[in-house]
């Protein structure tokens, strides 16, 4: 028991550690958590994808993964691309606040738009298939018969990250409520997704 739990928690720990750093997918759930837009379905994208690819890498994927550079390549130069679209068209929110925030959630298909944005931030980006699929699948595959224990941990650190970003980004509201703040958070978004979105194709 003592050893499953330990395990656990080693897989809550270098999953968290992963996905708390500052990146495209981070920003857009917290964007969504401060306009309360569709976050519940964000959140659970996010969460779901991770424990598949956990599963992934778990179950052995990871080699697999790392054997089609081609691949990734692709995948990378087609996020970067993405990630530089997103990232202007959040650039033009800052420099034209009409485009803002509040008038962009009022739009028809606002939530079927962030599914699909979430969706792309989350798989068109290669470095999730090397870190979550082939690097926390072989530091599972350490742990033996553990591995799933860890696997796991690891899925659960991501649920609740996500869940406490997408959810407690309404806390920023009275921050938000302030002249030119949405333009603050905007710029935050447009220069993570312009530099991530640079470095997938240059390093594609």
């Amino acid at each position: 028991m003592n050893h499953a739990l330990t395990a656990a928690v080693a897989g809550f720990g270098t999953g968290l550690s992963l996905i708390v750093a500052i990146g495209a997918q981070n920003a857009f759930v917290l964007r969504q958590g401060v306009r309360r837009d569709a976050v519940l379905a964000v959140v659970g994208i996010c969460a779901l994808s991770d424990a598949l690819l956990i599963a992934l890498g778990v179950g052995g994927v990871g080699a697999v993964v790392v054997a089609w550079p081609g691949a990734l390549r692709a995948v990378g130069i087609v996020g970067g691309a993405f990630l530089l679209c997103y990232g202007a068209l959040a650039a033009r929110r800052v420099l034209k606040p009409g485009t803002g925030l509040r008038a962009e959630g009022e739009a028809a298909g606002s939530r079927r738009r962030a599914v699909l944005t979430c969706l792309a931030l989350t798989w068109l980006n290669p470095h999730v298939y090397l870190d979550t699929v082939f690097l926390l699948g072989s530091l599972a595959a350490d742990r033996g018969p553990l591995r799933w224990t860890f696997g796991l941990g690891a899925a659960l650190a991501s649920l609740c990250w996500f869940a406490a970003l997408g959810f407690g980004a309404r806390l920023l509201g009275r921050f938000l409520a302030r002249p030119g703040a949405w333009r603050v958070l905007d710029g935050l978004v447009a220069v993570t997704m312009l530099v991530l979105g640079a470095t997938l194709i240059a390093g594609a």
